[in-house]
């Protein structure tokens, strides 16, 4: 049973900033190739630099995933760059507030698109291209690829703000498991990962704006701590790897227990 994903070709959604290129980084380091994918090209360039280019094991994709053409472009090019895909990391996700009692709020419908769809359609697209990859490969016994989406704790958490955050990352909860049981003849897994509140830019700077957000969300979390994104990005490895080989439809909980004590607690984030 090997954690390795060294030779793998991985495409990473949302990989401009916090989790999705934390989890980028951490595949390049353990010898895979992997392809950043955002709709933030100026950031991809700022982050990746000279790490990505034609003589590296990285690759940057910008575009606007919710265009099924920009989809297309993104395997493409992936396949272009590293001639196959193996793993599939749907990390592009987004939170705003959202109002339960406002009629006009389409906050709902947008997170579902940015949350929901585009994870879905890329992972039926790159599904696709693994079933033809594993009949051209003739190895009937290996498993063909792997499919993991990033998902939260507030799928399972109630709070009115987050309606719209939590009705999305549930819907995408789903997804993962109905995915698990229809490519599972293809031998090709589908997981997720959940998560609560992990050190990013964003929440770095919530904390900064408001010195009692930590204390709030350590005292709610019974390993007392936020997470770094690299615990993140070990979750997702082992379930791209063949240590995980008979995992599939399973959402993964890094949260430090929080789920497990009062709910009343701040939001995930």
């Amino acid at each position: 049973m090997s954690f390795s994903i060294q030779g793998k070709t991985a495409i990473v959604t949302g990989a401009a900033n916090g989790v999705g290129l934390a989890i980028g980084r951490h595949f390049l380091d353990e010898g895979a190739n992997v392809v950043f994918a955002d709709m933030d090209e100026a950031k991809l360039v700022e982050e990746l630099g000279e790490k990505a280019g034609d003589d590296t094991s990285a690759r940057i994709f910008a575009g606007d995933l919710r265009e099924r053409l920009t989809l297309a472009n993104l395997l493409s090019a992936t396949i272009d760059a590293f001639d196959r895909v193996d793993i599939l990391v749907n990390a592009s996700r987004q939170t705003i507030a959202s109002d339960p009692l406002n009629i006009e709020d389409d906050a709902v419908e947008l997170l579902m698109q940015q949350n929901l769809m585009i994870s879905l359609r890329l992972s039926q697209l790159i599904a696709r291209r693994m079933i033809l990859q594993a009949e051209k490969d003739g190895n009937g016994e290996e498993m063909a690829g792997s499919i993991v989406n990033l998902s939260s704790i507030a799928a399972r958490r109630t709070h009115p703000r987050l309606l719209a955050y939590s009705v999305s990352t549930a819907a995408l909860d789903q997804m993962t498991r109905s995915l698990a049981v229809a490519l599972a003849p293809h031998k090709i897994r589908v997981n997720g990962v959940a998560f609560g509140s992990v050190m990013s830019a964003s929440l770095r700077g919530a904390l900064n704006e408001n010195s009692d957000f930590r204390e709030d969300i350590t005292e709610h979390t019974p390993l007392a701590r936020i997470a770094n994104a690299r615990e993140v990005a070990e979750a997702v490895q082992y379930l791209a790897s063949e240590a995980s080989d008979f995992v599939t439809g399973q959402i993964i909980t890094v949260d430090g227990g929080r789920t497990l004590v009062d709910p009343v607690a701040a939001p995930a984030h």
